[in-house]
């Protein structure tokens, strides 16, 4: 498996948009349980069109994950450290993407001078974030009819380098 995170451009935000659909209807489905309200309202502003508007805003940093070549994994944050998306297709799952996706996330943080990341995470992605030294926040919250978790993580140590491409 050839793995390369890269910044994100404007040409991924089909590709990425599809990332996202796989990974939510695929993988989440012990969060939205296969209830159709709740799977469209989650869906709903997953379009090309705000994928691209996301990855081309000055206040967002996109990442995509590529596996042999191929867009496998989509993240994006916000300049004031919140990570707002995290995703894998499901044939990469616990692989290391999501990690090195993570990775790259913190390392921007860093150099934009962000001491604490913070996100919402699904059920799914849970485990996920602990492992990946986030602890939980607060109680959970209710979003599109399912549940998800306030979470955070305090980044240490100087900026590091993204390593992107």
């Amino acid at each position: 498996m050839i793995l390369q995170v890269r910044l994100a451009t404007a040409a991924d935000a089909g590709p990425a948009c599809d990332v996202l659909h796989r990974s939510i209807v695929e993988c989440c489905t012990d969060d939205h349980r296969g209830d159709a309200t709740a799977l469209n309202a989650w869906l709903r502003n997953k379009t090309p069109q705000n994928v691209r508007s996301w990855i081309l805003s000055k206040d967002h940093h996109a990442v995509t994950a590529l596996v042999d070549g191929r867009e496998a994994g989509f993240a994006l944050s916000s300049k004031a450290g919140e990570v707002l998306l995290c995703y894998l297709v499901p044939e990469v799952r616990f692989t290391g993407v999501g990690k090195a996706m993570l990775a790259a996330i913190e390392a921007q943080a860093r150099i934009d001078g962000i001491h604490t990341l913070r996100l919402e995470s699904t059920g799914t992605a849970r485990s996920f974030y602990l492992r990946n030294g986030f602890v939980e926040s607060g109680r959970p919250l209710a979003a599109f009819g399912m549940e998800s978790y306030p979470m955070e993580k305090a980044l240490t140590g100087a900026p590091a380098g993204t390593g992107l491409c």
